[in-house]
């Protein structure tokens, strides 16, 4: 550990009550993606106090904060934390006004990229720097209320549902050559993993009937929850039409059956996302998606209509970098061993936008523990803040301080040597050949 480090270290201890002040907050105070408003406002106002030229409104909500733009055309570092959480009513920290929960760990992440602005912003560690650090908080990772986000798309606020796919498309990862990435998890260690993810497309399916007296006449009507019904239960004759190895996950919500108990319903609405591990096991499995509520439409002569939009490529196997494995040791010092995950080839059926912004740049992810409960459920919550919040912070510094010293040599070392699947194009073309609405009208 250097004099640098040393500094960092006690710039993030001695702010110590002040970052869990802000982690608790946003714990307290979470919102769904795409309507971030309080917590993009409440990091732009922090970073701005720290003198960072700091624009707002990236991809509706999205944050970036700037340290050393002058010498951004050396490195440019970006440290990415979520903004976004989700609606978990039955958790002990949901925010009934937002209907949204951190049981994801975002909060963390957002408390860890403050954490690493207050210490790396320091006069003394910035001019130590030889590059650019962006503090970027990002929209709507978790992928949900995909009706509200398809509003936003016919708006012409968005076109992706994805936070980071739309700040790619948008330009906002232009001035940015490679990034740090985090995630929570459980335990009491910080560390680091190869596995990967599934990528997915998502759908909108309403089936249209016709309303009538549900009791007397219902001859007169064309009953749309039972057409759905139809169309759900051949999807799930499917599941032994896919290979184990493309790890399909196809998981329906019905967010409408019907508008009155005494009427026939008219409409029936159904959210879904379609997973799998490659393009071509999501094409496949969202034919079958489509094909099953079609006809489930044709059984009972209902009109369907479904609505496809990109969600998330699949995760490339993330790389293990020395130097924030360094980082993260002499963040948890004697208190926090660092672990290695010897697990390249394993697999979570998840998904992450983490993965889009892989085939563009390099993106280094670390975790640190500090979770107990399910992620997703209502026994998520915070055991050891210490590791949760703070030792996420100087993972990221650390990191970002390693990576651009001595002329940013390593930065410059991993650019140069990436080979991104896409450029942003050829990105774009991907997402948007995904987009497509057709309808059936069956008698």
């Amino acid at each position: 550990m250097d004099a640098v480090e040393e500094k960092i270290i006690k710039i993030i201890d001695e702010h110590r009550e002040e970052l869990l002040s802000f982690g608790r907050d946003i714990y307290d105070h979470a919102e769904l993606g795409y309507k971030e408003f309080r917590t993009a406002e409440k990091f732009a106002e922090y970073t701005g106090k720290l003198g960072l030229r700091t624009t707002t409104g990236h991809a509706v909500t999205g944050v970036k904060a700037y340290l050393n733009e002058d010498k951004k055309e050396n490195a440019s570092l970006a440290l990415i934390g979520e903004l976004d959480a989700l609606r978990i009513p039955n958790h002990p920290h949901f925010n009934e006004e937002s209907t949204g929960a951190h049981c994801c760990g975002h909060h963390a992440q957002l408390t860890g990229i403050l954490g690493a602005a207050i210490a790396l912003s320091d006069p003394e560690i910035a001019k130590n720097l030889d590059g650019q650090v962006v503090f970027f908080a990002v929209p709507a990772e978790e992928y949900g209320e995909i009706e509200f986000k398809n509003r936003l798309k016919d708006e012409g606020k968005i076109k992706y549902g994805g936070g980071k796919c739309e700040l790619i498309r948008i330009g906002a990862f232009d001035d940015i050559d490679l990034s740090i990435a985090h995630h929570s998890i459980n335990g009491d260690k910080i560390s680091f993993s190869q596995s990967t993810n599934n990528g997915f497309v998502s759908k909108v399916i309403k089936v249209h009937g016709k309303a009538a007296h549900a009791a007397g006449a219902p001859q007169d009507g064309i009953n749309a929850l039972n057409a759905a019904s139809l169309g759900l239960a051949a999807l799930g004759y499917h599941r032994e039409t896919f290979k184990d190895t493309d790890h399909v996950r196809i998981h329906p919500i019905l967010t409408k059956g019907g508008d009155l108990v005494n009427v026939i319903p008219e409409e029936a609405v159904i959210e879904t996302l379609v997973r799998a591990a490659n393009n071509e096991a999501i094409l496949d499995a969202a034919k079958k998606t489509d094909r099953a509520f079609f006809a489930g439409g044709a059984a009972l002569g209902a009109t369907v209509e479904i609505e496809t939009m990109p969600g998330y490529l699949p995760t490339l196997p993330n790389p293990i970098e020395e130097e924030l494995v360094e980082a993260a040791k002499i963040a948890g010092g004697d208190k926090y061993a660092v672990e290695v995950l010897d697990n390249a080839g394993d697999f979570s059926g998840g998904s992450t936008d983490v993965g889009d912004l892989q085939h563009i740049m390099p993106v280094y992810t670390f975790n640190t523990g500090g979770i107990t409960g399910k992620f997703h459920g209502a026994d998520f919550d915070i055991v050891d803040e210490e590791l949760t919040y703070i030792e996420t912070a100087k993972v990221f510094a650390l990191g970002a301080y390693r990576f651009l010293r001595d002329n940013a040599k390593l930065s410059k070392k991993i650019v140069s040597e990436y080979e991104p699947k896409l450029n942003k194009e050829s990105y774009t073309k991907l997402l948007d050949s995904y987009i497509n609405t057709e309808i059936r009208k069956f008698e």
